[in-house]
């Protein structure tokens, strides 16, 4: 990778952590790589996820990223749509299921806790309906 889409990956990652949405529709237009993470590993879309974002999270996905990239940051580690449903971001679960994230993927390479694991965990019930409604099923040993 060149220093300039380092650059550009550095800043989409910094203006989604902001959620500044205009900032990062021109760093896409600029040519800013929605899939690349940053030096850590980090996704924009993780980041966007995690952070309830539905708006850049929709420009993340329209750009190209893909749904259910795993992230590998320091503390930002796993799928967006698990990032979402932890936290009850219903309005991002939707956007994310409607980009095609599989609802059964589980985190650290399909090791891990589902997104729906982590919505009943948090006693997020709409995420957790939104999440059954796309088909999903608890991890074995989850209990809802």
């Amino acid at each position: 990778m060149n220093q300039r889409q380092r650059k550009l990956s550095r800043r989409l990652v910094a203006a989604t952590v902001v959620g500044d949405a205009h900032h990062v529709k021109a760093l896409l237009r600029a040519g800013a790589d929605p899939e690349r993470g940053d030096s850590e590993g980090t996704t924009p879309l993780y980041v966007a996820a995690a952070n309830g974002e539905a708006e850049i999270t929709r420009l993340l996905l329209v750009a190209g990223a893909s749904a259910d990239t795993e992230s590998r940051g320091i503390g930002s580690e796993g799928t967006p749509l698990c990032a979402a449903a932890c936290w009850g971001h219903t309005t991002t679960v939707r956007e994310l299921l409607a980009h095609g994230a599989d609802p059964n993927l589980r985190e650290d390479h399909d090791t891990g806790r589902s997104p729906l694991d982590w919505a009943i965990e948090g006693l997020h019930q709409e995420a957790t309906a939104l999440l059954t409604a796309a088909g999903a099923t608890p991890s074995h040993g989850a209990t809802t």
